[in-house]
């Protein structure tokens, strides 16, 4: 496919180039900035959605053919996200599902200890508090500051971790994580596993596995990608032979491995390993859609990197330009643009009270605690982004 010609000034415009794309989330007419949850979906998705059903209405249980055409191509989409990576993806309704197939293979019995920050999203963080209340050492090193967390992170991990659990991005604070590389160094020198969360980077900061070829990753649609609900991936590094005490018949469903023992379980080859069950996979034809129309707008990782970090600076030098009480509402970390992701962070004591007035004034953010957050999206145009800062100021 050929690329249109957007451009970061084209973007910029009054009149956003990719704006017209949107059309049923009406992104020109109003200021929707959840992006780091949230984004419009393209009318491309509608037409995938749409063909879900038209292949159901077909094929009836024959479908299944048509819907791994869509698999492979969300696919070959995720590998590029993750820069071209080796190994096996699997895909599920969430990262939950992913994760929790992904605890259940650990050897928690021999090595009852997992390493994480106290900064990861609440589906992993949740997940591990439950299993440290029946014995397992969940060990939380703080993730602040991120320029010094993998380090941190790679000095915990002995003998006895069974894996350590990091973001690439963290959720919270829309910070960019440092030194990962160094953990997967650690794990790999004892033994252990190593899962990173890559949500908050896939669409909007280049991904490498450089130097964490070995390591797991998750990763989602919901928000950057503008794929919706559930269609999360799991990338199992090449050669891995865990069997996962979580298991759906997916996991048989495709070529059985040739070699195993009589009376185990036996496991699917490749991206069976961590399969689930029977799903529904209008999510897959929409993700599939929105893939093949970012493909043709030419919006790659390095293109959707400049157009996040112009955004993100825009919000944080407007915040700035306003001079508020840094009493009610500041920054949450002033750092340069090249270290934050996809959204602003702001540290705000009513932040959940600052979300509701703002929406009551057209302004759509999130707050998870104290931080409100604003989240940018690439057919926002720049007067957009100056109107809902501005916004904030007034609800104040």
């Amino acid at each position: 496919m050929v690329a249109v010609p957007h451009t970061l000034t084209s973007l910029q415009a009054s009149e956003n180039s990719l704006a017209p794309h949107y059309s049923s989330f009406r992104v020109s007419e109003q200021l929707l900035f959840t992006g780091h949850s949230h984004q419009a979906w393209p009318d491309a998705g509608f037409a995938g959605q749409k063909q879900a059903w038209l292949d159901a209405a077909l094929h009836a249980d024959g479908k299944w053919d048509a819907v791994q055409e869509q698999v492979d191509r969300v696919c070959a989409g995720y590998r590029t996200l993750m820069g071209g990576c080796e190994g096996d993806l699997t895909l599920d309704s969430n990262t939950h599902a992913l994760v929790v197939r992904f605890l259940s293979a650990l050897p928690l019995r021999d090595r009852p200890r997992i390493v994480t920050t106290d900064g990861e999203f609440y589906s992993v963080r949740r997940q591990l508090d439950r299993l440290a209340e029946e014995g397992v050492e969940v060990v939380k090193v703080s993730a602040d500051p991120v320029d010094t967390l993998g380090e941190r992170l790679a000095a915990e991990v002995d003998d006895r971790t069974s894996c350590a659990m990091v973001s690439s991005v963290l959720f919270g604070s829309g910070l960019i994580a440092s030194g990962l590389s160094r953990v997967a160094e650690a794990c790999s020198a004892v033994g252990a596993e190593m899962l990173v969360d890559a949500y908050h980077s896939l669409g909007v900061v280049p991904f490498s596995l450089k130097g964490m070829d070995q390591a797991f990753v998750i990763g989602g649609g919901y928000k950057y990608l503008q794929c919706g609900e559930g269609v999360c991936v799991l990338r199992v590094p090449p050669g891995c032979s865990m069997r996962p005490v979580v298991t759906g018949w997916f996991a048989e469903f495709a070529e059985l491995a040739v070699a195993r023992t009589p009376g185990e379980v036996p496991y699917g080859v490749g991206s069976a390993r961590f399969a689930g069950s029977t799903y529904d996979p209008t999510s897959q034809y929409r993700a599939a859609a929105v893939m093949g129309f970012f493909e043709e707008q030419g919006l790659d990782a390095s293109f959707l990197r400049a157009v996040s970090q112009h955004q993100v600076g825009l919000l944080a030098e407007t915040f700035r330009s306003l001079d508020l009480d840094p009493d009610t509402v500041r920054l949450r970390h002033d750092v340069l643009t090249t270290e934050r992701a996809g959204f602003l962070a702001l540290e705000a004591p009513e932040a959940g009270g600052l979300c509701t007035r703002l929406l009551e004034r057209g302004v759509r953010t999130d707050a998870r605690g104290t931080v409100l957050r604003f989240g940018p999206a690439p057919y926002h145009s720049d007067a957009q982004i100056v109107d809902a800062i501005a916004v904030l100021s007034e609800v104040l």
